[in-house]
């Protein structure tokens, strides 16, 4: 590996870590003002900043170019999956703590190897079939289904889950042609928009500042990791950066005892420890396959 390439690398690595950092504080963030601020509200001001904030960035410099695409319902579509995923996310965060909440939505790339295989029909490993099955079974042990504390908000992290596998899908087949900040741009607009019909409905007058404040932490959050995440893939490519995208169990882990003085119990621990090495595990087999398909073959 090139001197260039490695630091390219770590560059990625290093923003995809900050990037999962800011969401972590946006689950956190999105916990607390649960309390105080319908559900639907903070989800508006959410999207309504970021694409308020990615406007302001972008058009100066891009114009209406920005909006240019090959594929416009396809980007309608992938910003409706986008909403869909975050209003799943702001239900699961009120009646859920944030380490075992974000350990089960860690589970997507599990459930794109799932769909790959059915939907897609692509030829998947034993060993992938396996660490998928490892995957589930670590959700099953959080959520401990018939057990004392299972209640059916439980499965709204299981709703969050397939909506981002789809949107992970259709957005790995529309960064082949599509330019990221167009599609960035979209899923701003489109969330916003489709958040706005609800808000004469459910908006409250806040009573403290702090939940103001926590709304615009929340929409700053999301803003800045979706930026990092971008910018970390145009450093490394997505088999080097998936691994260290399991470091945001950790970080929600901390905002969960920061904020809320929450520690799972062993079980939780135990099911969250098995989500995340199996989801690890299965971006070291990504990186191993890709190695093997470009090596040169000796004749």
């Amino acid at each position: 590996m090139s001197r260039a390439h490695s630091q390219g690398a770590l560059a990625g690595i290093a923003l995809a870590t900050a990037a999962v950092a800011c969401f972590a504080t946006l689950d956190t963030t999105t916990k607390y003002v649960s309390v105080g601020v319908p559900v639907l509200m903070a989800l508006w001001f959410r999207y309504l900043f970021q694409a308020v904030a990615t406007t302001v960035a972008v058009l100066p410099v891009r114009g209406l170019s920005v909006l240019r695409t090959e594929h416009p319902k396809y980007q309608c579509l992938r910003g409706v999956l986008l909403f869909t995923t975050s209003l799943f996310a702001f239900f699961s965060l009120k009646y859920m703590p944030v380490g075992e909440f974000t350990a089960i939505v860690m589970i997507t790339p599990l459930v794109i190897t799932l769909l790959a295989a059915t939907q897609l029909k692509e030829r998947v490993s034993s060993l992938r079939w396996i660490l998928v099955a490892g995957g589930f079974a670590g959700t099953m042990i959080i959520i401990r289904p018939g057990g004392g504390s299972f209640t059916w908000t439980l499965l709204l992290p299981l709703g969050l889950v397939a909506s981002n596998a789809w949107f992970q899908v259709l957005t790995s087949k529309l960064a082949k042609t599509e330019d990221s900040i167009t599609m960035h741009f979209y899923t701003g607009w489109v969330g916003t928009l489709l958040a706005s019909a609800s808000v004469p409905f459910v908006w409250a007058r806040l009573e403290t500042w702090t939940l103001w404040a926590g709304l615009c932490l929340m929409g700053l959050m999301g803003t800045v990791g979706h930026f990092f995440l971008i910018l970390a893939y145009k450093k490394a490519p997505a088999a080097t950066l998936t691994p260290y995208l399991y470091a945001q169990i950790g970080f929600a882990m901390l905002g969960g005892w920061l904020v809320f003085d929450h520690v799972p119990d062993r079980t939780s621990l135990a099911g969250i420890g098995l989500v995340a090495v199996c989801g690890a595990a299965g971006a070291w087999l990504t990186v191993r396959e890709s190695r093997i398909q470009v090596e040169p073959v000796e004749s």
